[in-house]
């Protein structure tokens, strides 16, 4: 007789109790609806800091664009409030104010209250949009100490007010109008942020590039503040967002070369113009989001481009040797040029939508920057003869800084890979924990190295002004000896075939100048060439700006260092004035080792501003404006900046 098999019992699990240290299903805790957004706010927005504050905004501006992709919306306003709230009104649409089928609530609510929610992943309402994922304008309202929304739809006005992402009420009817639209006023939560402090600047340097990409959309914005008030109309196009970029250089030829095509429900928008510089500034976008990071729309770009002049030189006999090739560092130099990719379904990394990943676009911009460019190249020939001659040029400066390269990487070899010699390096071999000084000159060198903790700091002492990247070559920048050191001590390399950031031997690369006139100007000189030749570095966070001190009082026993004049003249209240020594620190030199260390080197009490690159198209005005060969330009900007200066030498 066979045995009978065991009966499966089926048991309860029973609640045990839980020590302290265990993990069980107590530990883990569910979040609902908005509260997670709540809880890890950088993963949604990026960081609680002045960047993620602004991209709020963004997100709330850029449903007001998907309306204005979709031809319903013409003018957008954007408003700073004195209470530190923020309030974007569209003419578009309205945000769906009818009961949803399966919520039953109405779309408004839904769209404010729940992640993934949106009218953008059906393509029923929105052919082509930036807010894809359906979490912006939610996210906005989670980290919102409050927010309300009104919507003109249907002849009647609709409102609803939310206090931290939560409905404090039913959204009601509170009067009748003929137009339409929707304007989302919000207060971002003090508790989450570290300032609730808006930039007018920096809105109106991303709304401005909105009205560029949406040709003849009128963008406003007015700060209740200090009544500031831009109004942004561009009917121009991308055209004229180069023409503005290209402002203060010398263009090569007179008009940008646009081009627009679309294939497979994919529209691509180019406008390029070649400067006599030496950098260059490509920006590209995806509906109307700006692709910091490039994707796989840039690189169709670039191959199209590179294809192309090759094409074209070797054709029309342009290249004295038949063998002779341009390469892609080659023909971008000194190339300004905007490139927008409209399309339905774009793939993007992460929620901050930096970088595009549809493998189809590629080849769709490769081919439609080749048709374009060539076919302007057969009715311009003067115009591709310039533009080739420029890029010959540029390719024998890369071959003598290639042959410069090499000397100087033999010269290494024989060397061991030896550092510069004024380099004092740190005893800590791992770049998180060490620290690089670009000091300026040897007596600052001699007392910071003196003054440091070698166990982690290292110091580098620069003579005098280094070449301005701005006007120079890149032959001439790599032959000369205070670029070739810092380029040596950072160890990463430059450009784009050679820059390799696994190889940052310090995590932190402080600049330390004077603080007078000639150390402002040895900065800026540092700071262009960092975002010239190793931008990744400042896009990374990896440059510092040290704060030394101003002045040193002294009563008795009694010191204290003032980094501003205000702490000046609080420290002169505070000892009284009577028999106090006040001294003017006009250079680092002026410090001992214990001081120096003391005021701008130890951790523990020093102050140093990390620099960040906010915003890749108004850091390149800038850098041109002041490094750049026109004068005017920089006459207007000092005439335009002077009262917001400091310290001034007399």
């Amino acid at each position: 007789m066979a045995d009978k098999k065991p009966q499966a019992t089926k048991t309860k699990p029973k609640a045990t109790k839980t020590r302290k240290g265990d993990y069980d299903a107590t530990s883990i805790t569910v979040l609902k609806g908005l509260e997670a957004v709540r809880k890890r706010p950088a993963m949604y927005i990026g960081s609680t800091g002045p960047r993620g504050l602004h991209h709020l905004v963004y997100e709330v501006v850029d449903n007001s664009i998907d309306e204005a992709l979709a031809g319903y919306c013409k003018n957008i306003k954007v408003t700073l409030h004195k209470d530190n709230s923020v309030s974007v009104e569209d003419d578009g649409r309205g945000i769906p104010t009818d009961i949803h089928p399966t919520q039953k609530r109405p779309g408004v609510e839904i769209v404010m209250t729940m992640l993934h929610a949106g009218g953008k992943f059906d393509q029923k309402a929105y052919r082509v949009s930036g807010g894809l994922h359906g979490v912006g304008v939610s996210v906005v309202n989670a980290l919102s100490e409050w927010l309300e929304v009104t919507v003109w739809q249907k002849g009647k006005i609709y409102h609803q007010k939310y206090k931290y992402g939560k409905p404090l009420g039913d959204l009601e009817v509170i009067g009748d109008s003929d137009r339409t639209g929707t304007v989302v006023r919000f207060k971002p939560d003090p508790k989450i942020f570290e300032t609730i402090e808006f930039s007018f600047d920096n809105l109106s340097q991303r709304l401005r590039e909105l009205a560029f990409l949406n040709k003849g959309v009128t963008i406003e914005i007015h700060d209740e503040r200090t009544d500031k008030h831009h109004v942004f109309k561009y009917d121009g196009g991308i055209v004229s967002f180069v023409e503005f970029l290209n402002e203060n250089k010398n263009a090569l030829h007179r008009k940008p070369i646009y081009f627009a095509r679309e294939r497979n429900g994919i529209k691509v928008e180019v406008a390029l113009q070649y400067n006599d510089g030496y950098q260059e500034n490509i920006f590209s976008f995806v509906n109307s989001i700006s692709t910091h990071e490039g994707g796989t729309h840039l690189i169709g770009f670039k191959a199209g481009l590179t294809k192309t002049l090759n094409s074209y030189g070797q054709k029309n006999n342009l290249f004295k040797n038949g063998k002779f090739t341009l390469t892609g560092d080659d023909v971008r130099e000194g190339l300004t040029a905007v490139l927008s990719v409209m399309m339905s379904n774009p793939q993007f990394e992460g929620q901050t939508k930096t970088k595009l990943g549809n493998s189809e676009v590629r080849g769709i911009v490769e081919s439609v920057v080749s048709e374009g460019l060539s076919e302007f190249f057969e009715e311009n020939p003067s115009v591709a003869k310039h533009i080739i001659e420029k890029c010959i040029l540029a390719a024998r400066s890369r071959e003598a800084a290639r042959k410069a390269r090499e000397l100087t990487r033999k010269k290494s070899a024989l060397e061991a890979g030896t550092l510069p010699g004024k380099l004092a390096d740190c005893s800590l071999s791992d770049p998180r924990m060490c620290e690089l000084y670009l000091v300026e000159g040897d007596s600052a060198g001699g007392s910071a190295k003196q003054g440091r903790d070698r166990t982690f700091q290292a110091i580098l002492p620069l003579r005098g002004k280094i070449l301005n990247v701005e006007k120079s070559p890149l032959d001439k920048v790599l032959s000369n000896e205070e670029i070739k050191m810092m380029i040596t001590a950072v160890g990463t390399g430059i450009g784009e075939e050679d820059f390799d950031i696994s190889k940052l031997r310090y995590h932190k690369i402080i600049i330390m100048t004077d603080a007078d006139v000639d150390g402002a100007h040895i900065r800026t000189l540092l700071l262009t060439f960092f975002y010239r030749h190793m931008p990744e570095l400042l896009k990374r966070g990896h440059i510092y700006i040290a704060q030394p001190p101003l002045y040193r009082i002294k009563k008795g026993k009694t010191e204290i260092y003032a980094y501003t004049d205000e702490e000046r003249e609080r420290a002169l209240e505070r000892l009284g004035r009577k028999g106090v020594m006040v001294q003017r620190y006009k250079g680092l030199g002026e410090m001992n080792p214990e001081q120096l260390w003391k005021t701008t080197m130890d951790p523990e009490r020093r102050t140093i501003l990390r620099v960040t690159l906010e915003d890749a198209v108004e850091a390149d005005r800038i850098f041109t404006i002041l490094m750049g060969d026109k004068v005017e330009p920089r006459r207007r900007f000092i005439q335009e900046n002077a009262r917001k200066v400091k310290n001034l030498d007399a």
